[in-house]
């Protein structure tokens, strides 16, 4: 974990350890919220999808923040939050988000918004592309690991979801590589020519 992501990791500890669960809440959609919506983004791969998924995340953020144990780092609870939202969305019979209160709505819109603006660059979209042909636990992994830079232990636990079984860390470690074998290939037969 770096300095930055300590920080704020410490940031939310404190202001949740004085009781202010909306300063806790605040601190941790402003602070992660930009790379929680481009991870939603990057699995959806849609817009609508990505900010509706948001939307629950932030309100389940919201909800459980005063039951969160700190069994693990803010950000790997947040991550966790963040793919089962997207799971209930996709499983869910009308696939309706319900309205946000006010408070979580005015901090999710900016980050939305924000964050699929800069989603939509060229560079963004060439990325989108190579990673479009992987299932979409490959795609997780990838971003977990690579975008986020969380740990193997961190990776693994996101991965578990709700029901806690999943794969290990050396499972996820070996099929990174064979992930990243894949891609190099992939990228040595798109490669022009002498």
């Amino acid at each position: 974990m770096d300095e930055s992501a300590r920080t704020l990791e410490e940031r939310i500890h404190h202001a949740w350890a004085q009781g202010d669960l909306a300063g806790a809440a605040t601190c941790a959609i402003e602070g992660y919220g930009p790379e929680i919506m481009g991870f939603l983004y990057a699995l959806a791969r849609s817009e609508t999808a990505a900010g509706d998924a948001f939307s629950m995340f932030c309100e389940d953020l919201w909800r459980g923040l005063a039951s969160f144990r700190w069994e693990s780092s803010f950000r790997t609870w947040a991550y966790t939050l963040a793919r089962n939202a997207l799971h209930r969305l996709r499983r869910g019979p009308a696939r309706r988000v319900v309205a946000l209160t006010p408070l979580v709505e005015q901090l999710a819109a900016p980050v939305r918004t924000t964050t699929l603006s800069y989603l939509r660059t060229e560079r963004k979209d060439q990325l989108a592309r190579l990673r479009a042909g992987l299932d979409e636990d490959d795609r997780t992994l990838l971003i977990l690991r690579v975008d986020r830079g969380l740990s193997w232990s961190e990776v693994a636990e996101v991965m578990a979801g709700e029901g806690g079984n999943g794969p290990t860390a050396a499972a996820l470690r070996k099929r990174f590589e064979r992930i990243k074998r894949r891609i190099a290939r992939q990228l040595r037969a798109a490669a022009p020519g002498p």
